[in-house]
This record gives structure tokens, sequence and C-alpha cells, in this order.
């Protein structure tokens, strides 16, 4: 079996790369090697390089939240396009996709507007027109993807982090060197996932191959909003939480919306056989001493 893994380069494809199992032949695809979003290139790299059996785990994807308010057109080509064109590919060659997707599918309320909502989102609380230009675009993609190919997996995510340079959590560690005290959201409510642990349950579900044709919640258990992460990193590097002093989003607001509630429920990862994720808490801890 191998294993191609498009925006190899990126947080979660570069950590994919770097647990990889040995029965698990890695095929790393930068963005410069296989543009998603060119569907000619898709099925030339597909009639080259992928045979029936084989795994593509899509991490390619157009993240930047804010800028997808004013470029629409290129977050679409990446995000609905992309996972359509290999969900194509996996399907002619009876090859198997495996999607990476995000909380910012649900058309929950934003912040900062106070969210009623208390229990966790399963798979098919999805409305149809979440808020923002990135949500509605990897939902697009979710779908693209399912109607090109049935048995395609479907992995929502949230709040990833690595713990280094441009994440949150080393953000948060960078500001703590720099600055007395530094503000954080307070109102937006998630469950940080150490990308160590969303990589290690990706290579548990294709290598026991999990979940065909579902749609699985992955993120570490529990939940906290941002200022409550960042206490967190301070008190881990044994520095006084007190240093960190809540907002709210609309103190600081953004291009795009955020949602004010998006923690997901891990039922389906479970109901897939597969082992939950551990707390957040526990993650933060490792994520910091690795």
């Amino acid at each position: 079996m191998r294993v191609h893994v498009t925006g190899a380069t990126g947080q979660l494809g570069s950590v994919l790369r770097a647990t990889a199992p040995s029965t698990a032949g890695f095929v790393g695809l930068s963005s410069a090697e296989l543009d998603v979003a060119d569907g000619s290139a898709v099925q030339r790299w597909a009639a080259e390089s992928l045979a029936p059996g084989d795994v593509i785990v899509n991490c390619a994807a157009y993240t930047r939240v804010d800028d997808a308010e004013t470029d629409a057109a290129a977050a679409a080509a990446v995000n609905t396009d992309g996972p359509a064109h290999l969900a194509a590919a996996s399907a002619a060659r009876r090859a198997r996709l495996v999607h990476l997707s995000t909380d910012y599918v649900f058309d929950g309320p934003v912040a900062p507007a106070a969210s009623t909502r208390t229990a966790p989102y399963e798979p098919d609380d999805v409305g149809s027109e979440p808020p923002s230009v990135y949500g509605r675009t990897k939902l697009a993609g979710e779908r693209a993807a399912r109607a090109a190919d049935p048995t395609a997996t479907i992995v929502r995510t949230a709040w990833v982090y690595r713990g280094g340079a441009g994440d949150f959590v080393g953000t948060m560690r960078r500001l703590a060197a720099e600055r007395d005290r530094i503000t954080v959201v307070d109102d937006q409510l998630g469950s940080p996932t150490y990308v160590g642990d969303l990589a290690r349950g990706l290579w548990e579900l294709i290598t026991a191959d999990a979940g065909r044709g579902a749609v699985l919640h992955a993120t570490n258990g529990g939940q906290t909003t941002w200022c409550g992460l960042a206490k967190a990193v301070f008190e881990a590097d044994g520095l006084d939480p007190d240093r960190v002093v809540p907002c709210t989003t609309a103190d600081f607001p953004r291009p795009a919306p955020r949602p004010a509630y998006s923690v997901l429920s891990p039922l389906s990862w479970s109901a897939a056989g597969l082992r939950p994720l551990p707390d957040w808490r526990d993650a933060l801890t490792r994520a910091l001493v690795r």
C-alpha cells in the first residue's frame, strides 16, 4: 500500500511523513508537485502514479480564513474543486480518499454572539450555509468528494497546532517572552488538537481500513476557549496565567466570522472502531515537551 499525501509540506502533512509506519509507502506531494485545483494535472498524476489499493490523504487546503472573504475563487479552487478532482481519481483508479475538513462547515452562531449550544456537533449536524467563505468552500468540497467517490472518508478536525512558530500555541510562547500581558479572545469555544495526535489517529484509520464512506470527527477531547488555551500554555511553561487577559471577539474584529461554538463530538470516530484522541490538556503537555 502506498499513501499519497497532498499538501505534504504543511503542518499535518509534515507530521504524517515523520510518523509514517514502516508498512506504508509514504509519497509526499507538495502543492508545487501536484496542484489539486488543476483537474488535468490530477488526472495525469493518477494515471501515472495511483494504483488500486493506494490511499490519498488530502491535506491540501486554502486555510487563509480572512483572505478567503475577498478571494473566494482561489479558496474554492483548492477547497472545493481539489477534493472533487482527487475523489474522481480515487474512484477511477480504485484507490481510497481520506479528505481533511474543518469545524467551520457548521452554520451555528458566530462570535461575539453567545452560543446556546452545549452539545458537541455530530457529523450530520451540518446546515446549508456556513457563515464564512472558507467554511462554505470546505463544505462544498466535502460534498463534491462524496459525490465523486461515495467511499471517500471525510475527517473534520479543529484548532490544530504543533507548538512551533506560526501556530497559536507557538505564538503564545513567543509573546510570553516579549510582553508582560497578552489579550486573548475568550468567547469562542472549541477543542485544541495536537497535530501529533491527529496524525496518529489518521494512520490508525488508514492501516485499519476504517470509516470508508463516513464523515468522522477527530479532535483532542474536552473543550476550552482561546484564552483558556493560552493560559494553559503559560501554566505548562511555569508562567503566571493571569498575564493572559480575556477579551471578546468584538475587541479584535476580523474579516471572516468565527464560530462561537465548534466542539466536535468524538462518537463517530469511536463508532468506526478507532481510539479516541486524548484530552487536550494531556496533548498540550506532550506538545510542549517534545
